[in-house]
């Protein structure tokens, strides 16, 4: 469990601070897919991909897109959409297609609209003001008699980030057709966004089957049915579950490599943890955190509907670790399907203490098969720090890292003495970074495009706070509860236990690397050596 956004106290390259235990507000926003009729005859579409730099979906490919602005709703529009029905039962607002063309006129240097076509060089140069956030878009359309063309437009559905990430957006996209007879084609300026192109959509799931490029679900899902239906299937993303943003839901981020988003009890900011589901025809169910039922009914339709389309069945419930959020409904889950749970010794010891049966020892190193399409190779690896039987899972066919409570999308991972090891903690880091997998998917958070930076950031983020505590110790300080003002500055008070724990941990790690002597017993009385808040 993760959940205290401690990362952001006293650094200043930090992100936002500890925001409550809500689910983050989603972001209006509209995103477009230019499609066409390809050279060979077949479906093509304009895809972008973000750039690294970005803090939301930096480095994965996506749909020209992106938030909505107060002046979307004072744009003339003309004309009726295709599903304009479908569209106004979605709940969306009425000024998402003027946003949905503003954005696609940024990001791809196209513009529907209705009127006289400006020249060449009026769109470039409005484009470049647009990108650089001068241009007001309803008064240049005004002032050269256009208006937003809807009647190019066809819905193509509504989706709503899940409650994993801290930043969501509830997106409305449209389906554009531009073929190449259009006197302009879309391109991208390099910034934002690294590069676009045209492709067939079966070419683009086959590039992801590879591990060759990260999609969003909505992404993901657009290009299955386009690839199976072309753009008259646009129906078929009506029915999406987006249209209830608060159901659980399977998002599958890696081929076979699915999270599902489940309220638990966990610390704030965040509220959710992930449970995945890995595997076709032979399936891995790892750390079913949520005890409800009605979250617990929707994981079980999760899991029989994947069973079903893989024509398999659950194999087994792999766990992470021993923190609440992340066991919870192992029992349940272990009685609805008849299969074993495994976990590290140090893991299963804690959990038999409490009364629960963990059937398999998993020790790390071992290599698990599971058949399917495509067929999954998962490697375990044991990684405390965190937690002193803490297990992190490579599936090595994508590259793709299941490093549980090791990162977080939300803030630091809490370091918890007895059980949690700062110096085990940043050798595990360590090693994570060696395997050189290509994607990271949190316990905690969206996933990383970038894992060897996520992790090198953590471990430089652990010896930052490090050299602060050590500057305090020489500046006298000796009390914890005097130490916490110089190294973390002025803290949120419900963030103080947890901060606590934090010093400990780095003192501990300083007296063992011979940094500071040996800690007298009283030095630590008002946090003690007994393990603290149950994380």
């Amino acid at each position: 469990m993760i959940r205290w956004d401690l990362a952001s106290v006293g650094n200043p390259e930090a992100g936002p601070r500890h925001r409550g235990s809500r689910p983050v507000r989603p972001r209006l926003s509209a995103g477009v897919i230019p499609y066409r009729t390809g050279p060979g005859g077949s479906c093509e579409i304009f895809w972008i991909r973000r750039s690294k730099s970005l803090r939301f979906m930096g480095g994965w490919n996506a749909f020209p897109g992106g938030r909505a602005s107060p002046a979307d709703a004072s744009v003339e529009v003309r004309g009726t959409m295709d599903g304009e029905q479908a569209f106004l039962d979605s709940g969306q607002l009425a000024a998402q297609p003027t946003c949905a063309m503003r954005e696609l006129f940024e990001e791809a240097g196209i513009l529907a609209a209705v009127g006289p076509v400006p020249d060449r060089s009026d769109l470039e140069a409005a484009r470049m003001e647009l990108l650089a956030e001068r241009l007001d878009f309803g008064k240049w359309l005004e002032d050269r008699g256009l208006a937003v063309d809807a009647s190019r437009l066809r819905f193509a559905g509504r989706w709503v980030t899940p409650p994993i990430s801290p930043i969501r957006f509830d997106a409305t996209f449209f389906l554009l057709e531009w073929p190449l007879s259009e006197p302009s084609q879309p391109n991208v300026i390099p910034g934002e966004l690294d590069c676009g192109g045209w492709i067939r959509p079966a070419d683009a799931l086959d590039r992801w089957l590879a591990g060759d490029v990260l999609l969003a679900q909505p992404t993901l899902e657009t290009l299955r049915v386009l690839a199976e239906h072309g753009p008259d299937g646009r129906n078929h993303l009506w029915l999406s579950e987006s249209h209830q943003p608060n159901s659980p839901r399977s998002i599958e981020f890696r081929p076979a490599v699915r999270a599902i988003p489940l309220q638990t009890r966990t610390l704030p900011p965040a509220t959710h943890t992930n449970t995945l589901l890995l595997g076709g025809r032979d399936l891995v169910l790892i750390d079913p955190g949520a005890s409800d039922g009605e979250s617990l009914r929707r994981l079980r339709e999760i899991v029989d509907k994947e069973a079903r389309r893989g024509g398999g069945q659950l194999r087994g419930i792999w766990l992470s670790h021993h923190h609440i959020d992340h066991v919870a409904g192992a029992e349940a889950m272990r009685r609805r399907y008849s299969v074993p749970v495994s976990a590290h010794s140090a893991t299963a010891a804690r959990l038999e203490g409490r009364g629960m049966r963990i059937d398999g020892r998993l020790k790390g190193g071992e290599t698990v098969e599971l058949a399917g399409t495509p067929r999954l190779r998962v490697r375990i690896i044991h990684t405390p720090g965190h937690a002193s039987g803490h297990l992190c899972f490579l599936e090595e066919r994508s590259g793709t890292l299941l490093c549980g409570d090791m990162l977080s999308g939300w803030g630091t991972v809490v370091i918890n003495p007895p059980d949690g090891s700062m110096d085990d903690y940043l050798r595990s880091l360590e090693r994570l970074e060696a395997l050189g997998s290509r994607a990271a998917l949190p316990s905690h958070g969206s996933m990383f495009h970038d894992p060897a930076k996520a992790l090198r950031d953590a471990r430089r983020h652990r010896l930052w706070r490090e050299d602060r505590v050590m500057a305090a110790w020489e500046s006298g300080q000796r009390a914890p509860a005097s130490m916490l003002l110089p190294v973390y500055g002025d803290l949120d008070p419900v963030l103080r236990p947890i901060a606590a724990r934090q010093l400990l941990a780095h003192l501990e790690r300083l007296e063992r690397t011979g940094r500071i002597d040996s800690l007298p017993d009283g030095i630590l009385a008002d946090i003690g050596r007994a393990e603290g808040p149950q994380l």
